[in-house]
């Protein structure tokens, strides 16, 4: 199998996935929706109350909606790749001349568009209701740069929860806790405000130090090299063992 024909295969498995978004847009919608709203709520209910260390609230907590925003686009992208293999597609798929691979490549590059796609609208609200960075243009690539690896570890888990369950519902309630961690960190308020049992768990999981990393970057300060290094390793280390789980999974079910 060439990479041109990977490539053209990967491509038109893309373009499927688009074409089915288009055809449920309301998952897309509900992807930028429930972010906006939960961060009015935070902004305008609570914005006055809370302390983030002097800072603008707003300015705190975008980088903690968008990881949400993130991990709602994950959540149909579990349940699309269920819903193929639950009724045969895939299983069509196995017996036309295409590239194994380019099955799951497709989902993943449909689900990363649906990503920036949300998260820039996501960024647009924000503007509205005083979200004011001061990111330089690099500072900016660096913030891309960060979102797109959380959204490939993100999309590629996603995946694999697809893959792992029998029905689109049960794919979707795996998604809950990802949608829920950045509640969990340094998304909405500082980690030293959250209860002292929860502070250690909160301080090492994935999502904290990629928020502080685009948090950092946005207001326009170098992030601490620690920081950005272990957002980078958090997001390596579960894209490389998601592929490698969500292959190793996709291969067993159809050959099962």
């Amino acid at each position: 199998m060439s990479s041109t024909h990977l490539i053209k295969d990967s491509f038109s498995m893309f373009r499927r996935c688009m074409l089915i978004s288009l055809r449920k847009p309301d998952a897309l919608v509900t992807s930028i929706v429930a972010p906006v709203c939960m961060m009015l709520l935070f902004v305008l209910v609570f914005g006055e109350s809370m302390n983030v260390g002097g800072g603008s609230f707003v300015n705190f907590i975008v980088p903690g909606v968008l990881l949400q925003c993130i991990g709602q686009c994950a959540t149909f992208t579990a349940m699309t790749v269920n819903e193929d293999l639950t009724k045969g597609i895939f299983d069509r798929f196995r017996s036309m001349p295409i590239a194994k691979s380019a099955v799951l490549t497709g989902h993943v590059l449909a689900a990363t568009a649906r990503n920036i796609i949300a998260t820039t609208a996501v960024i647009g609200a924000a503007f509205l209701v005083g979200f004011r960075p001061e990111a330089s243009f690099v500072q900016w690539l660096g913030i891309a740069g960060v979102l797109l690896l959380f959204m490939l570890a993100i999309t590629w888990l996603s995946v694999v929860f697809g893959i792992a369950v029998k029905s689109t519902e049960s794919a979707g309630a795996l998604m809950i806790p990802v949608t829920i961690l950045p509640y969990i960190s340094s998304g909405f308020v500082p980690v030293e405000s959250i209860a002292a049992g929860l502070q250690s768990f909160a301080q090492h999981q994935p999502m904290t130090p990629i928020i502080d990393t685009v948090r950092a970057l946005s207001m326009g300060l170098t992030a601490p090299t620690n920081t950005w290094q272990i957002a980078v390793l958090w997001c390596v280390g579960i894209i490389t063992g998601s592929y490698l789980v969500a292959v190793q999974m996709y291969r067993r079910r159809m050959s099962g």
